[in-house]
C-alpha cells in the first residue's frame, strides 16, 4: 500500500510516497521550510501544500517532533508553545481533508529502521536517536514501540533540557567543530547508557549524514551504529506506522 509519510522538523517539513509494505520511497522527498513562527496553523498549511503536491488522497503518516499521546500534542519540543494541547490528528485532518496517524518523529524513524534498517531483527532494548533540532529519541523492546521516550528532555547542568546543549541546533548557534560538539553529543549518550542501558544505539536524523566527522568521540560501552536510512526514516518510519495503525489500531504491534 502506498502512504505519504511526513517528517516534521523545526527546521523543514518533509514528505514522500512510500510503499509502507516493503518500505520504499517512490518519490523524491519533497521539502519546504518550517514556517518561523512554528505555530500550529501556519505549519498545518504547510502540510497541505505538501498533501497537494502530491495530489495524494487516502492516509497520511505523520512523524511529529514532540510527545504525541492519542493525537494530541503534550508538550512543544522546540515548537511554539501553543502546540500544547492541540489535537493534530484533527488539525492536520481539517486542513487537508485526509486521514492522518502522528506520532513522535524519533518513534517514526526507529520504526523505519527496526523494520527494514539498522535495527532489523535485533531484540532487547534498542534505542534510536535522531540529531536535529533537538535530540529525539526511539525505543524498541524485542522490537516493539515503547512510546515517548524522550531522551533529549534531560536537564543538564544550566540547561532545561540537554538537547539545547547537545543538538545540531547547539552546533550551529554556538559554531562548535566536529570534535567539540561530538564529545557533548558523546556525554548525551553517556547518560542515556546510564539511565536506560539499552543494548543497541542507532543514531540517525540529519547530522548521522556527517557520521565520519564525530562517530569516533563517541567513546561508552553500549554498541553504537549509525542508521542506513538516515534522513529519509522519519518520512519511511511514518508511513509504516500509518499502514499498522490501519491494520491493528494501535503501534505495538
Amino acid at each position: 500500500m502506498d502512504i505519504l509519510g511526513i517528517d516534521i522538523g523545526g527546521s523543514g517539513i518533509k514528505g514522500a510516497l512510500v510503499n509502507a509494505e516493503t518500505g520504499e520511497m517512490l518519490t523524491e522527498r519533497y521539502r519546504i521550510p518550517t514556517p518561523k513562527s512554528r505555530k500550529p496553523d501556519e505549519m498545518a498549511q504547510v502540510v497541505a501544500e505538501i498533501v497537494e503536491h502530491f495530489n495524494y488522497k487516502g492516509p497520511v503518516g505523520c512523524g511529529f517532533p514532540s510527545i504525541v499521546k492519542n493525537g494530541v500534542c503534550l508538550s512543544p519540543g522546540n515548537l511554539h508553545p501553543s502546540w500544547v494541547g492541540v489535537n493534530i490528528d484533527e488539525l492536520f485532518t481539517e486542513k487537508t481533508g485526509q486521514e492522518f496517524t502522528v506520532l513522535n518523529d524519533a518513534d517514526a524513524a526507529g520504526y523505519a529502521s527496526m523494520n527494514y534498517g539498522a535495527g532489523k531483527g535485533k531484540n532487547g532494548l534498542v534505542i534510536m536517536i535522531t540529531i536535529g533540532t533537538g535530540l529525539g529519541s526511539g525505543a524498541f523492546y524485542n522490537g516493539k514501540l515503547i512510546p515517548n521516550f524522550e531522551l533529549g528532555q534531560i536537564p543538564y547542568k544550566k540547561y532545561k533540557k540537554i538537547e539545547k546543549w547537545a543538538a545540531a541546533s547547539a552546533k550551529e548557534r554556538e559554531g562548535l567543530s566536529y570534535k567539540k560538539w561530538g564529545k557533548r553529543f558523546n556525554k548525551f549518550l553517556q547518560l542515556v547508557e546510564l539511565i536506560v542501558s539499552p543494548d543497541l544505539i542507532i543514531i540517525g536524523g540529519g547530522t548521522s549524514k556527517d557520521w565520519e566527522e564525530f562517530s569516533h568521540h563517541i567513546d561508552i560501552e553500549t554498541h553504537v551504529i549509525k542508521a542506513e536510512l538516515m534522513n529519509h526514516a522519519g518520512i519511511i518510519g511514518a508511513a509504516v506506522a500509518c499502514l499498522r495503525e490501519q491494520h491493528h489500531g494501535h503501534f505495538s504491534q
